[in-house]
């Protein structure tokens, strides 16, 4: 096996540290293949060269090593965190890996609480009345954030819990200064008015303060809380007002009851669940805030079988006595990478017993003391049970996809007589054009592989130069800038894997657009056969389309239940969702002139109005100069300058 590597790399290996640390393999293209940690560095990874793996998953990885980096570190826990870092930042294509999901929403809680001194209406500001709302991005240390949830449904179910018991107000800041009576949500009892001054301030952060303890899991206290002020109201003959907070407590207590929090202490937990199945894995995430179970969330890793083949190997002691199963290595892959980022609760139902120093390394660098618990009982237990039970089912609809997909894959290649040496690296890029009468023209390029689409790849093409509304000139330039520089690195003979020719190149579009893309491929000198048109059918029926080719082949009508057909409408109609809405909000932004009104600082529904009809419409306010800004009434120099930069 040694005989493949160069001296350099070998010799690098015999001079590794006794010590723990963290490595990682490059192949010849310098793309990393693999990230692993090891308590003796030096004994971890001369078992790689040493010995021949044969044919193995193994094997085929220490092939193609041809470069090593390793970083020295204090402890094993060290180790862990590092190697999780490295995994996340550089995807390493033989490490079990668990690519990023959209952020996790919040609910946040705005404003800073009672004003000091005046706290007579006029003197009240909308940040002396706190908001709840969604929210999704970075934190503010100015307001207060719970969560996070495990989906947007599950913040909106909790704004409307609060809104029903605690009545706080959910306005947008410009709209609750302008204000003059109540809305529509102070007269069904969704909110209690602050905006007209019908509660006051310290009533009103009195309910915030009660809401505030009720998401960190402090039920009983705020039951409690509001029982002693239904019974003072009474004590006072204010029997409207002890019944409102009866009408509260009895809404906080059906949720309660629905929760079954009152008998579990539990307040912040986190289940996970793992299920392993034909070669893929599922991890099912399911959470427990302030004593709500919000619902979950399943996780799909990749690589599982080549990072489990890899990184199972017996090459340390405690390894070779206790080997690890795919389903405990998948889990402790999730814990390591997905608390990188994420707030860790102080408690872990596991469906597996993970590994000690897992659970230590997350401690560590959370800050927070967190305990795993892999055979839970009572709620914990049925907890952990919903969590397995979803995680088998979302593991078998995955299944199911796949296999359809794949599926279809295979008939298309069949159906466009492809010979792909590996069917799921089969690579297919479709354009598509799109703009309003010329306007704001742009062209998408999705991206279909492995048999799903490549989202993160996908690109889009604003089109200049052209004649408007000419869908011919707009496919020539998107070519040329697409595979313009492909086809010099071809003849060059510096042709790299990232920026390698697809198998397919899809048109949206039949004859012209075909014509204009074997022009630009002729031009580039590149294959003709790549091309493939999809033509609409008699009367731009659905299932009617044909296939075009630029290679001089036939068309091809492959039949309306053909699976072939579902894939390229498939990633046609997926072309065609990217560019109308990257169309969409460039046409957004060519007309507002890079912002809108009311997202500008100090410009509330009346301000707004009165600059536009003032310079009828946001095109006049484009065009208005910072003095013609500032001769609107209300608006002073300050404001028309912010105007100006955001609509500049």
């Amino acid at each position: 096996m040694s005989s493949v590597h160069p001296e350099s790399l070998l010799a690098e290996v015999a001079a590794l540290p006794s010590l723990p640390g963290v490595y990682r393999y490059f192949d010849a293209q310098d793309q990393v293949l693999y990230v692993g940690k090891a308590r003796n560095l030096k004994k971890r990874v001369s078992s790689y060269f040493q010995k021949d793996h044969g044919g193995t998953r193994i094997g085929h990885m220490v092939s193609k090593i041809r470069r090593m980096q390793t970083t020295v570190v204090r402890s094993e826990a060290e180790a862990l965190l590092l190697e999780n870092n490295l995994i996340k930042t550089l995807s390493p294509k033989f490490n079990i890996l668990f690519r990023d999901d959209k952020s996790y929403p919040y609910l946040k809680m705005s404003g800073t609480g009672s004003p000091r001194g005046d706290q007579s209406q006029e003197g009240v500001k909308s940040e002396h009345y706190s908001r709840i709302a969604y929210y999704r991005g970075g934190v503010e240390k100015k307001h207060r954030y719970f969560g996070p949830y495990p989906s947007a449904w599950a913040v909106k179910e909790t704004i409307q819990l609060l809104q029903k018991v605690f009545r706080l107000r959910t306005c947008e800041d410009t709209v609750f200064a302008n204000r003059t009576r109540p809305c529509l949500l102070f007269q069904i009892k969704r909110c209690s008015g602050p905006c007209v001054g019908v509660i006051s301030v310290d009533q009103y952060a009195h309910d915030v303060a009660q809401a505030e303890a009720f998401l960190r899991g402090e039920t009983q206290s705020v039951l409690k809380a509001m029982e002693a002020r239904m019974m003072a109201h009474a004590d006072k003959l204010e029997f409207e007002m002890a019944a409102e907070v009866r009408n509260q407590m009895t809404a906080l207590s059906r949720v309660l009851h629905q929760q079954s929090v009152d008998t579990v202490s539990d307040t912040d937990v986190d289940i996970l669940a793992v299920k392993v199945q034909g070669g893929r894995a599922c991890v099912n995430l399911a959470m427990v805030r302030g004593g709500r179970h919000l619902g979950d969330r399943p996780y799909f890793p990749t690589h599982v079988e080549d990072g489990h083949a890899i990184g199972g190997m017996a090459l340390e002691d405690d390894v070779a006595l206790h080997p690890q199963s795919l389903e405990v290595k998948v889990l402790e892959a999730f814990i390591a990478q997905h608390y990188l980022q994420i707030p860790v609760p102080p408690a872990l139902i596991t469906s597996e017993k993970v590994d000690a120093k897992v659970i230590e390394a997350i401690s560590m660098q959370s800050g927070v003391k967190v305990s795993a618990v892999h055979n839970p009982r009572e709620q914990r237990r049925a907890w952990l049970e919903m969590a397995e039970k979803n995680a088998a089912i979302q593991l078998a609809r995955l299944l199911a996809e796949e296999g359809s997909q794949q599926a279809r894959t295979r008939a298309l290649v069949e159906a466009l007589d492809l010979a792909p040496d590996d069917i799921d690296a089969l690579r297919m890029e479709c354009f598509d054009i799109s703009h309003t009468s010329g306007e704001a023209t742009q062209a998408s390029c999705v991206v279909f592989q492995q048999h799903k689409m490549q989202n993160s790849e996908y690109r889009r093409y604003n089109i200049d130069g052209i004649t408007p509304g000419d869908d011919y000139a707009a496919m020539r330039q998107v070519l040329l800038r697409r595979y313009g520089k492909v086809a010099e690195a071809m003849k060059s003979g510096e042709g790299d894997v990232k920026i390698r020719m697809p198998d397919v190149v899809l048109i949206d579009g039949g004859k012209g657009q075909v014509s204009m893309a074997r022009e630009v491929f002729e031009g580039l000198g590149l294959d003709l056969s790549l091309i493939v048109g999809v033509e609409k059918g008699e009367g731009r029926k659905v299932g009617l389309e044909e296939l075009v080719f630029a290679d001089g082949r036939e068309k091809v009508y492959l039949g309306k239940d053909s699976a072939a057909l579902m894939l390229v409408a498939q990633i046609r109609d997926e072309a065609h969702r990217f560019a109308i809405t990257g169309m969409r909000a460039q046409r957004a932004k060519v007309r507002v002139g890079g912002g809108r009104l009311e997202e500008i600082a100090g410009i509330g529904p009346k301000k707004r109005a009165k600059i536009l009809q003032r310079f009828g419409g946001v095109r006049g306010v484009e065009d208005a100069s910072v003095a013609d800004l500032m001769s609107v009434d209300g608006i002073s120099r300050e404001l028309a300058e912010s105007i100006y930069q955001a609509l500049h």
